[in-house]
C-alpha cells in the first residue's frame, strides 16, 4: 500500500530546465484545449457541409469532452505500469490520426466517431502531465509548476476561436483539424527527443486489478485528495458553465456578439493573471492559505453579481468586471486544490491523477452542461453557479482541514 509523503515536503528533480520543463507541460495541456475550442467559429460550417442540424453541432464538442473525461481511468495504471513516456507518445500518435480522419471525413457520424477517439486519446495529456509534475516536483514547488503552466495554457482557450477564425478566412474547417494535427506532432516530438522517462523502473506499479483497485481505495479513502478534488469538481463545473453560457449571453442578454473574442480574452485573461500570482507567492504564503481566501472571495463577488443582476443595474461592463475577479479567483482556488489533491499520490501519481482527472473532468462537464441548458435569457443560471460552487468548496475544505482554514502551510 502506498504510503503519503509528508504534506511539507517541496521537492525539484525536474531532467531538463525548469522553463522548458514548465512550457512542455503547458503545450501538452493545450493540444487538448485547441480540440475544443478552435472549433467554435467552424461548427456552422461543418453543419452546412456533413448535412448536420443546427441543434447537433454541439455534440461535436460535447462527445469529444465526454471520452476525454472518461479515458482518464485507464491512462493512470498504464502510465504506472509502462512509464510516462511510450504512454503519453503513443496517446499523441493517436491523437494526430483522429484529426487526420476527422479533416478527411465525408459525413457527420465519421466525423463523430473519430473525435471520440481523439478524446480518447488526448485525455493521456491530462493524466500523464499531471503525474509528471508530481514525478519531479512536490509541496508547494508542485503548485508553483502547476500554476505557471496553467497560465501559459490559458493563452490557447483565449485565442484557439481566433485561430480558429482566420484558419476559416484562408481555408475550410477542414483545415483546422490538419492544423491542430501538425501542432500535435511538433509537439509530440519536442516530448519525445527532450523529457526523460521520470518514472524509474523500480517506481513501476504491475498491471493487476487487486492492485489498481488497491491504489483506488488508497486514492478515495485519503481525506485530502477526496476532498479537495470534489470541490474542483463545482469549481470546474461552474468554469465549464461559464464557457457553455458566454456566447448566448454576450449575444442574447447584452445584445452585442461582435464583443464575444474580447469579452472572452478578458476574463481568460485574469485566470492568467491569477495563476501567475499564485506562482510568486505560493512559495511564501502556502496552498492553503490561499485557495480558502480566494473561494472566500469568489462567493463574494458572486453574490454581488447576483445582487447586481436581481437588481436589473447589470451591463456588459460590469459583467465582464465580476467575471473577470471571478475567474481570477478560480484560477487560485483550482490550481492550489489540484496540487492538494495530489500531495500524497506521489507513490501512485498516474492511477491518482488518472481517478481524480475522471471525476473533475466528467462531473464538470455534466455540471457544466446543465448550466447551459438552464440558460434563461439572464446571467441568473451563471451567477447561482459560481456562488453555489464557492460554498460548497469552502465547506469541503473545511471539512478536510477539521475546520482550520486559511492556514500558511
Amino acid at each position: 500500500m502506498p504510503s503519503p509523503a509528508p504534506a511539507s515536503s517541496s521537492t525539484d528533480t525536474a531532467p531538463i530546465r525548469f522553463v522548458e520543463f514548465v512550457a512542455l507541460i503547458a503545450a501538452l495541456m493545450a493540444v487538448g484545449a485547441l480540440g475544443t475550442d478552435a472549433m467554435l467559429p467552424a461548427l456552422p460550417d461543418i453543419g452546412r457541409d456533413l448535412n448536420a442540424a443546427a441543434q447537433d453541432l454541439p455534440i461535436v464538442i460535447a462527445i469529444y469532452s465526454g471520452s476525454f473525461g472518461a479515458a482518464q481511468l485507464f491512462y493512470g495504471p498504464l502510465a504506472d505500469r509502462y512509464g510516462r513516456r511510450p504512454v503519453l507518445i503513443g496517446a499523441l500518435a493517436g491523437y494526430v490520426l483522429m484529426n487526420v480522419l476527422c479533416a478527411a471525413a465525408g459525413s457527420f457520424h465519421l466525423l463523430l466517431l473519430a473525435r471520440v477517439f481523439a478524446g480518447v486519446s488526448i485525455a493521456a495529456t491530462r493524466v500523464v502531465t499531471i503525474a509528471l509534475i508530481r514525478d519531479c516536483y512536490s509541496g508547494r514547488a508542485m503548485a508553483r509548476v502547476s500554476s505557471l503552466a496553467v497560465m501559459t495554457f490559458m493563452v490557447f482557450p483565449i485565442i484557439a476561436p481566433s485561430i480558429g477564425q482566420g484558419v476559416l478566412l484562408i481555408g475550410s474547417w477542414r483545415l483546422i483539424f490538419n492544423g491542430i494535427a501538425l501542432v500535435s506532432t511538433l509537439i509530440a516530438a519536442w516530448f519525445a527527443l527532450r523529457m526523460p522517462e521520470t518514472l524509474p523502473r523500480e517506481r513501476r506499479v504491475p498491471l493487476e486489478w487487486r492492485r489498481l483497485a488497491a491504489n483506488w481505495r488508497f486514492t478515495l479513502r485519503d481525506r485530502q485528495s477526496v476532498g479537495y478534488s470534489a470541490a474542483v469538481v463545482g469549481l470546474q463545473g461552474a468554469l465549464f458553465g461559464y464557457i457553455t453560457s458566454i456566447q448566448p449571453i454576450v449575444a442574447d442578454v447584452f445584445h452585442q456578439p461582435q464583443r464575444l473574442g474580447i469579452v472572452f480574452a478578458a476574463c481568460a485573461g485574469t485566470m492568467m493573471v491569477g495563476n501567475l500570482l499564485n506562482s510568486r507567492i505560493v512559495m511564501w504564503l502556502g496552498m492553503r492559505r490561499i485557495s480558502h481566501w480566494a473561494m472566500t472571495v469568489l462567493i463574494v463577488v458572486a453574490a454581488i453579481s447576483l445582487t447586481i443582476e436581481k437588481t436589473g443595474l447589470e451591463t456588459l461592463p460590469l459583467f465582464v468586471v465580476t467575471q473577470a475577479v471571478t475567474l481570477m479567483c478560480f484560477g487560485l482556488a483550482a490550481s492550489n486544490c489540484s496540487a492538494m489533491a495530489m500531495e500524497h499520490m506521489g507513490a501512485i501519481a498516474g492511477t491518482a491523477s488518472s481517478l481524480q482527472g475522471f471525476f473533475v473532468t466528467t462531473g464538470g462537464a455534466i455540471i457544466g452542461g446543465l448550466v447551459g441548458r438552464a440558460f434563461d435569457g439572464t446571467t441568473l443560471p451563471l451567477h447561482l453557479t459560481f456562488l453555489t460552487a464557492g460554498v460548497v468548496a469552502l465547506t469541503l475544505a473545511a471539512i478536510v482541514e477539521r475546520g482550520r482554514l486559511y492556514r500558511p502551510t
